[in-house]
């Protein structure tokens, strides 16, 4: 089998390590403990291929996060109650060398292997799915039904997420449904998360700086619409998210946003 090229990286990102190493102290460490806070690529690259057979848990998280606080204790009461299972924390931000490896482009999320291989992806607050994920990949022998190898490109948890309506939806309803939202108010954020709940640092940044210039907005979770959050890309040629929406048009993301408020032409847009 030919690896592509991404397979081919992310085979040595797991795998690179120095020659000189010859038992790393992190390594060691783990004989003590299950649970990690990531610090380096090089301890996560360590730790994940000490044992191959081993189930691991990585959770994606951020500080400015609440539903990660949550799931942070959740987390640390699995690594408790499952001394075998190897725990490692990473903030997704100060990690973002691993963090795109795993594709992660909401937090929290959570990811289970055994050795490099995936078992389970798991998008968001769910405390009862990730409790259930590991309570049946480490009870007795596992013998792995991958969803892939976590040296391809595994689906966002997120891809699962359909209204039903997107089944049988042309995409002429889709476009005209995209219109309705966009213009369900005079400024429109589509974003990942809300406001209160944002689940990537850009998000947070773009509505929070909406409230502090005092600018109402109605928001929209395109991680809950798989089809929206496709077809916002095509329909308004802008590949990313969050995207800020006055008066039914495209004004731009988080960087143009910024600009337009530090030269006040944000206040005359929405005027």
């Amino acid at each position: 089998m030919i690896l592509s090229d991404r397979t081919q990286f992310l085979t040595r990102f797991l795998t690179h390590r120095p020659f000189f190493i010859e038992k790393p102290l992190s390594i060691m460490a783990s004989q003590i403990t299950n649970f990690h806070e990531i610090e380096s690529t090089l301890q996560f690259q360590e730790l994940l291929s000490a044992d191959l057979q081993r189930i691991s848990l990585l959770n994606f998280w951020a500080p400015w996060a609440e539903p990660c606080k949550q799931m942070n204790e959740v987390v640390n009461e699995l690594s408790k109650k499952y001394p075998k299972l190897l725990v490692l924390n990473i903030e997704a931000e100060t990690h973002a060398e691993i963090a795109e490896s795993f594709d992660v482009e909401a937090v929290p999320l959570f990811v289970v292997l055994q050795g490099h291989t995936l078992l389970e992806r798991i998008s968001g607050a769910d405390a009862p799915k990730l409790t259930q994920a590991i309570a049946t990949h480490t009870t007795g022998p596992v013998v792995p039904k991958p969803q892939s190898i976590t040296t391809q490109s595994p689906a966002s948890a997120s891809d699962s997420i359909f209204l039903e309506s997107e089944k049988t939806e042309t995409p002429e309803e889709l476009e005209k449904r995209m219109h309705m939202l966009m213009n369900q108010s005079k400024v429109v954020l589509f974003m990942k998360g809300s406001p209160d709940a944002p689940r990537c640092g850009f998000s947070r940044k773009i509505s929070t700086l909406l409230r502090d210039n005092n600018v109402e907005f109605t928001h929209f979770d395109i991680l809950t619409d798989e089809a929206v959050r496709q077809g916002l890309k095509k329909l308004n040629d802008w590949p990313t998210f969050p995207q800020l929406i006055v008066k039914g048009e495209l004004v731009g993301g988080l960087d143009i946003v910024q600009e337009m408020v530090d030269n006040g032409e944000l206040k005359e847009a929405i005027a």
